[in-house]
């Protein structure tokens, strides 16, 4: 029907990292998966669904 009845999807990720990363302001996604590569030690995802 209308707009307003449309759901919505959230998707989150929460990293545990091993390191503290350094990355300047403005790093983009690409660079921080880089940095990040190899020093996720765990990780949990949620995905969270919103409708009216």
């Amino acid at each position: 029907m209308g707009h307003h009845l449309r759901r919505h999807r959230y998707f989150f990720k929460v990293y545990a990292l091993d390191t503290t990363l350094s990355l300047k302001s403005g790093a983009t996604k690409s660079q921080l998966e880089a940095a990040m590569s190899g020093h996720i030690p765990a990780l949990g995802e949620m995905i969270g669904k919103y409708g009216r």
